[in-house]
Formats: C-alpha cells, structure tokens, sequence
C-alpha cells in the first residue's frame, strides 16, 4: 500500500476527475442512443399500426365492392333471360300477325277479324317493344354501375399495394436500424476486451508468478483461503493488501476506458461441495459465496472504483473447476474470480 501511495505521489497528476468525466460521458451517450432508438421505434411502429388500420379498411371495403358486383351481376342475368323471352315473344307476335294477314287476304268475308286481330297484335307488339327497350335501358345502367365498381375496386387493390410497400420500407427500417444498433454494441464489447487484456497483464505485472494467485481465461482467481478463515466472510488483514493491487490495476485500466463503453469488475464467489456445519451465521454454500463477494465488492468501492462498475455473484458449489473429492479439488473450488465485462 505504501509502494502504491508512493507511486502515485511520485505521478503528481490526479487522474480521477477525467475519469469522472469520461464516465459521465458514457453514461449521457448511451442514454442518448437508447433514447433515440426508442423513439424511432414508438414512430415506426405508430405508422405500421396506422397502416394496419387502414389495410382492414380497405379490406372491408373490397370485400362490400365484391358483394354488390355480384348482384349487380346476377341482375344483369336475369335482365337478358327477360330480354330474350321478350324476343321470342316478338317473334311468336310477328308469326301470329304474318300468319293472320295471309288468312285475311285469302278470305274476304274474315278479313275485318283478321284486321282487328293484327291490330291487336301490332299494339301489343309495340308493347312489347317498349318492355324490351327499359330492360336494354336498365342492362346499360347496370354495365355502368359494374363498371365504376370495377375501377373502385382497382383503386383500393393499388392503394392497398402502396399500403404493403410501404409497411415493408417500415419493417426494412427497423431491422436496418437493430443491425446497426448490434453492429455497435459490437465494437463496444470488442474494445472492452482489448481493456481486459490490459487489465490482466497489468495484474500480471503487479502480482508476478504465484501459485496461489492464477489468471485462468477471462478470470482472475484467488483462492478463498488467502481472503477469509474457514466458514467466514470477513477478509483478513493480511488479504487487503493483494486486494489493494488488484484495485490500483482497475483503477489505471478503467482511467483509459472510453465513457461510451459499459463496464463492470464482476466478483464471484465460489464453494466446495461439502455442506456448512453447525449452526453458524450462514445456512448454506451460497449464502456463504454471496457475502464473501460482497465483502469484497465493498472494499474495492473504499478504493475508489465506483460502485456503478461493480457487481457482486455468488454461485455457492454450483460451478465447481474440479470434479474430484480430493483435500485439492476442495481447495481449487473454494475460490474468489474477478471478470472485467460488459454491463
């Protein structure tokens, strides 16, 4: 500790209020893109909602177009069925008057008969003649009226068209945007792992070769019995000082990190398999495992690493490294790891 204090005396500079600031600039920068994200998504989604709505709309009112072109349809059927018995009505009335002129011509004595029943005929041809020219009148209106239908119905088909290109440039947005919001978060993790990198050979260089201390991946190890006696959560005074080192390292390291990169020293806390005897103050391993992490966690914070890059786990025997029920498996899982990682 002394060796520390004198080092940094010997710097002359203070380094903490730029990483206060770097930090705080971390922090404004990553709320800004996480609210800007939110906010493009609450409008994207608005319009698609909209864009749903007026799809069902358009829907219905195809579906109604479809109905009355039907009817109008099955109308226009029943007008020509009228039209062509109308016809061959006209023709049997032709037939009749032809037929009755030639008996009236051959026959002097029923030729006023005949006459007045070709006048009958006539008028009741001009009747019908009349009948036949509502129904063409009617049929015309109605191929009118099927055919504003038709052009109703290609409107709605191209406006629902533009509705679905346009839902489609709203989904591609979207999707473009969480591609570049991953791409980001991307970086972001592959700069913190050149971070830890630093982190351990900084470690590396401070602590040196001992057996008892490891850097095992991504993970400083310490054995548990360099920190705290047999079933305790209280560190020893003699542990504080490999504690200290770990601190200045984190402290040097975590002054570098840029403030847009979200970072936490994880400590966890790890047990044998053999249950805790006796009526102590911890009733299992996990208990245990979470209070040594915590006690450790609170005295980095003491150090001046802020507690906001700080997380304490525990995971009692659950994970052990070593399999084995030698005196040696015990002691390797009984252990202390700190994680340089995202937030």
């Amino acid at each position: 500790m002394a060796l520390a204090k004198n080092r940094r005396g010997g710097e002359g500079m203070n380094y903490w209020p730029g990483f206060v600031d770097a930090l705080s600039t971390l922090i404004l920068s990553i709320i800004f893109i996480l609210t800007v994200f939110v906010v493009v998504q609450f409008v994207l989604q608005q319009e698609i909602s909209g864009k749903d709505t007026a799809l069902q709309r358009l829907n219905a009112q195809i579906a109604q177009l479809t109905e009355l072109l039907s009817m109008e349809t099955s109308n226009k059927g029943d007008l020509e069925q009228q039209m062509a018995q109308l016809r061959a009505s006209l023709a049997t009335a032709e037939s009749d008057r032809d037929k009755y002129k030639g008996i009236a011509e051959g026959s002097g004595a029923g030729l006023a008969a005949a006459q007045g029943k070709a006048s009958d005929l006539a008028t009741e041809l001009e009747g019908e003649k009349k009948i036949s020219a509502r129904a063409l009148a009617q049929v015309e209106i109605l191929n009118q009226q099927i055919a504003a239908f038709r052009r109703q119905l290609a409107a709605l088909e191209s406006a629902l068209d533009a509705s679905e290109k346009k839902d489609k440039e709203a989904q591609a947005q979207i999707a473009n945007l969480g591609q570049r919001l991953n791409l980001a978060l991307a970086q972001r993790v592959e700069e913190l792992k050149n971070y830890r990198s630093d982190f351990f050979g900084r470690l590396r260089q401070i602590i040196g070769n001992r057996p008892d201390i490891r850097i095992v991946g991504d993970r400083f190890v310490l054995q548990s019995e360099l920190l705290f006696d047999v079933g305790k959560a209280d560190l020893k005074p003699e542990a504080l000082p490999e504690i200290d080192k770990i601190a200045a390292a984190m402290s040097e390291i975590g002054a570098k990190i840029p403030a847009d990169i979200p970072w936490v020293l994880r400590v966890d806390g790890h047990t044998d398999i053999r249950p805790i005897s006796g009526a102590g103050q911890f009733k299992s391993n996990w208990d245990l495992s979470a209070a040594r992490a915590i006690a450790v966690v609170k005295y980095l914070a003491t150090k001046g690493i802020a507690p906001q890059h700080l997380l304490a786990a525990g995971f009692g025997e659950f994970q052990p490294i070593d399999t084995g029920t030698s005196d040696e498996a015990y002691r390797r899982n009984r252990r202390i790891e700190f994680k340089l990682t995202e937030r």
